[in-house]
C-alpha cells in the first residue's frame, strides 16, 4: 500500500518520467474499496468541455534546494473554449478550471498515484455518482469519467480527493485545484478581470531538512488537525503579489487541512467582500476582518489607488480565541500561542504555557521567530504557527502607477431568500451535534460507515430542510470542544442565524465580526459553544450526499456521514 507524503524516513521515488513510480508505504493509507466499476463515457452525453485530469507523482521546486515530492493534478483540454484549463505557473496545485453556467462538462480522471482516489467537485450541484463519494474511488491505473452540467451560478469552487480515511493526506500531498464558474449576471458587472482577477489559495505545510513534506500521524495531531509551519500561496513559498494602483479582485480559498484564518490588513484597512462560497453577494459587505475556515472561499474587491509605488501591504491572520472546555482527559487550563495570541484550552492537563512571538515575514511566511516552544492542547504543537496566533499570510507590493476608472457596483446579484415557513420541518429542525470523545470525532454520536444511513439522515427529494449544527449546546462535561467547519454536499444553503451558549461569549467576540453569512454557503464554521441554523434544499438528484467537518483530519477520523436523498 502507499502513502502520498514523505514522512522524513520514507521517500517517493520517481522512476521513469511522471507515469512510473515505486513507493513503500503503510497499509492504512488506502481508501475503502470502490463498490462499483468506474463510470465510463456515455454515448448520449455531448460535452461542451471535454478534458483530462490526471493525478500523478511529481518533483516540484517549492523551497530553495532539493525539489519536493508531491502528487499533482495535470489537466489537458480536449474540447472546449480556449483557457478552460489554466495551469498556475510554478505551482504544484492543479490547473484552474474555468467554466460557464449551462456548459456540459466531461472530465476524464486518470489515477496514476499509487493509491485509490476519487475527485469531489466542492460546491457544485451534480448527481450523486458524480460527486466524488468514497464508494466510487478508483485504483491506480483506472479512469473515472465525470459527466455533469454546470448548474451553479458564477462563483469560486474547487476540487480535491475524497477517499475515506485518507482525504487529509492526499490533499496535503498537493491534490487540489480551483474551479471558477462564470455566468451572464457576473459578466455584466465589469468586475476586474484578466491580470486584475487574482486567485489566491492559502495552505500551510511543514517541510523536513530535505525539503520533503512532513506530516504527523500522532493521535493528538489528528484530533487537533494538522498545522503546518509555513504558509504557501498558490503552492509557492515566500510569495509576493505585485499590483498596480488600481482595483483588483482577490478570490481566496482556504485549501488548508485544518487551519482557520482571521484575515485582515496590517494597516487596519477594512475588507470589502463581494462574494463567498456560492458566488456574488447581493451587495458589497464591509468587515474589519474575515474568518476563513478550511474549504471556505471569499471574494474581495481591493483598490490600491492612492498607495505609494514601492510600498507594501500585508494581509495577516490576526489573533483570535479558541475555547476548548474540558480537554482530552477532562483537564482544565489554558495555553497561549503567540505573543498577542489566541487561547488554546483543555489538553491533557492543566496549567498555562506561553510561547512564540508574532513572527517575521522571513522564511516564506513562517511566523517563526518566537520566544519559546509552542504548546497546544496539552501536547507539543509541532507547528511554529499555533491556531489563533498572529502571523503574516500575504504580502502585496505596489509596483507601478496605473489609471483605472472602474467602480465598485453597489448591486452585485439577485438572491432569493428561503423562507422558514417553507421548510418541511420548520418546527422540528434536524439537529446535528458535533463532538470529540474518546479519540473519536462524531456527528450525533456516530462515526462514518459506508452505506450506513440513520432515519434522521433521510431527506425527501425536492424538499427544503431546516438544519442545526450544534457545537456545544448539548455537550457534556469533559468533551473536547473545537471549531468545526461543516460542509454539506449538493445544493448550497443559506445561514439563518448563529447562537452562542452562555459562557462562550468572550471567546466568540474575537471572531464574530468576521463571518460572511450573506448569500450562498456550502461551509459553515461552527465555533465552540455555537449553534448555526441553516436552510438547505435537496433538489434534482437522488442518492448519497456527504456532510462532514472540513477539518480534514476530523473527516478522516469519522466526522462524516451521508444524507440519503430519495
Amino acid at each position: 500500500m502507499n502513502e502520498p507524503v514523505d514522512l522524513k524516513r520514507r521517500r517517493l521515488v520517481q522512476l521513469t518520467g511522471l507515469s512510473a513510480v515505486a513507493a513503500t508505504f503503510p497499509q492504512f493509507l488506502f481508501a475503502a474499496t470502490a463498490t462499483s466499476p468506474p463510470h465510463q463515457a456515455s454515448f448520449d452525453f455531448h460535452p461542451d468541455v471535454d478534458l483530462e485530469l490526471t493525478a500523478r507523482p511529481a518533483y516540484f521546486p517549492i523551497l530553495s534546494g532539493p525539489r519536493t515530492n508531491v502528487w499533482k493534478f495535470y489537466g489537458k483540454l480536449l474540447k472546449g473554449p480556449e483557457g478552460s484549463v489554466q495551469e498556475i505557473p510554478g505551482s504544484f496545485l492543479g490547473p484552474i478550471l474555468r467554466l460557464k453556467k449551462g456548459q456540459k462538462v466531461r472530465i476524464r480522471f486518470h489515477n496514476e498515484v499509487p493509491a485509490e482516489s476519487v475527485v469531489h467537485w466542492h460546491g457544485l450541484h451534480v448527481p450523486a455518482e458524480m460527486d466524488g463519494h468514497p464508494k466510487y474511488a478508483i485504483k491506480q491505473g483506472e479512469t473515472f469519467v465525470y459527466e455533469f452540467e454546470i448548474m451553479n451560478r458564477a462563483g469560486p469552487y474547487w476540487y480535491h480527493p475524497h477517499p475515506h480515511w485518507v482525504t487529509a493526506r492526499q490533499v496535503y500531498s498537493g491534490l487540489a485545484g480551483l474551479m471558477l464558474v462564470t455566468d451572464e449576471e457576473e459578466q455584466a458587472l465589469n468586475l476586474p478581470s484578466g491580470d486584475y482577477d487574482v486567485p489566491i489559495v492559502l495552505q500551510d505545510r511543514t517541510f523536513d531538512s530535505r525539503n520533503q513534506l512532513s506530516y504527523s500521524d500522532h493521535m493528538m495531531t489528528r484530533m487537533r488537525g494538522f498545522l503546518g509551519d509555513q504558509i504557501l500561496i498558490n503552492g509557492q513559498a515566500g510569495f509576493t503579489l505585485p499590483v498596480a494602483t488600481r482595483a483588483y479582485r482577490l478570490r481566496l480559498l482556504n485549501g488548508s487541512n485544518s487551519r482557520i484564518y482571521k484575515l485582515g490588513w496590517d494597516d487596519g484597512t477594512a475588507l470589502t467582500v463581494i462574494g463567498n462560497d456560492g458566488g456574488l453577494l447581493q451587495k458589497p459587505e464591509t468587515r474589519p476582518y474575515i474568518m476563513l475556515a478550511p474549504g471556505e472561499r471569499v471574494d474581495l474587491w481591493v483598490n490600491f489607488k492612492g498607495r505609494q509605488v514601492g510600498s507594501e501591504l500585508v494581509m495577516r491572520s490576526l489573533p483570535f480565541t479558541v475555547s476548548m472546555h474540558g480537554g482530552m482527559m477532562g483537564g482544565g487550563g489554558m495555553m497561549r500561542g503567540g505573543e498577542r495570541g489566541g487561547m488554546m484550552g483543555g489538553g491533557m492537563g492543566g496549567g498555562m504555557m506561553r510561547g512564540g512571538g508574532r513572527g517575521g515575514m522571513g522564511g516564506g511566511m513562517t511566523g517563526r521567530g518566537g520566544r519559546g516552544g509552542m504548546m497546544e492542547g496539552g501536547m507539543m504543537s509541532g507547528s511554529a504557527i499555533p491556531l489563533g496566533s498572529d502571523y503574516p499570510v500575504l504580502k502585496v507590493r505596489i509596483l507601478r502607477e496605473e489609471s483605472d476608472d472602474s467602480a465598485l457596483p453597489q448591486r452585485l446579484s439577485s438572491i432569493t431568500r428561503y423562507r422558514l415557513k417553507d421548510a418541511v420541518n420548520s418546527e422540528q429542525p434536524k439537529t446535528i451535534t458535533l463532538s470529540m470523545r474518546r479519540m473519536s470525532a462524531l456527528l450525533n454520536g456516530r462515526s462514518y460507515k459506508m452505506n450506513d444511513v440513520a432515519p434522521d439522515e433521510i431527506m425527501a427529494l425536492n424538499s427544503l430542510q431546516l438544519i442545526e449544527f450544534d457545537n456545544g449546546f448539548e455537550g457534556g462535561h469533559g468533551m473536547m470542544m473545537m471549531p468545526h467547519p461543516m460542509h454539506i454536499h449538493g445544493l448550497q444553503f443559506q445561514i439563518v442565524k448563529r447562537s452562542i451558549k452562555p459562557g462562550f461569549e468572550k471567546a466568540y467576540q474575537s471572531v464574530s465580526e468576521g463571518f460572511v453569512d450573506e448569500g450562498w454557503k456550502d461551509v459553515a464554521l461552527v465555533m465552540p459553544g455555537e449553534k448555526v441554523t441553516l436552510l438547505k434544499r435537496f433538489d434534482d438528484f437522488k442518492g448519497s450526499f456527504m456532510y462532514h467537518c472540513h477539518n480534514l483530519e476530523h473527516e478522516d477520523l469519522g466526522m462524516m456521514r451521508d444524507f440519503l436523498v430519495r
